[in-house]
């Protein structure tokens, strides 16, 4: 059974800087709940093939990937994907202004992969769990950036 779990948030902040922090993988502990380091595998910054290794807890599991970047336009869209574990999984990022005066932003995480193994055999609990976690995450960077 496949995974894809997409999640939005309308952030009271310019579209530049939403996706400045967001598509800064230094900064997901700071906003990701679950994800305990983010640790560059190549030179920063962030451009197509950068690699970045995550440490994180999900379902009450420690988990360690490395993602690539896979497609980046900068104040648009970046997505990142990991072929490791039980768990290979496509994580995109979109941000668009949202409303008159661009001051807000929409921000879509879209999360999809197709677990293997035993994962396989959890993915609808898997997959609330990680839209549950999606939500809150969003909250967070919504909370982070109106400060």
């Amino acid at each position: 059974m496949k995974v894809d779990v997409l999640t939005e948030a309308v952030i009271a902040a310019p579209c530049d800087r939403v996706a400045a922090y967001a598509a800064d993988p230094t900064h997901a502990p700071e906003w990701y709940a679950n994800i305990t380091s983010a640790d560059w595998r190549t030179p920063p910054p962030v451009a197509v093939g950068s690699k970045v290794a995550f440490v994180a807890r999900f379902l009450g599991r420690r988990l360690a990937y490395t993602y690539e970047i896979t497609a980046y336009e900068p104040g648009r869209r970046l997505v990142m994907r990991t072929d490791e574990g039980p768990f290979p999984m496509e994580t995109t990022y979109t941000w668009e202004p949202y409303g008159e005066g661009s001051d807000r932003t929409r921000m879509t995480l879209r999360n999809r992969g197709e677990p293997s193994g035993f994962a396989s055999l959890a993915a609808t609990v898997m997959a609330a769990a990680m839209r549950r976690a999606q939500h809150k995450d969003l909250a967070a960077l919504k909370a982070l950036l109106e400060r």
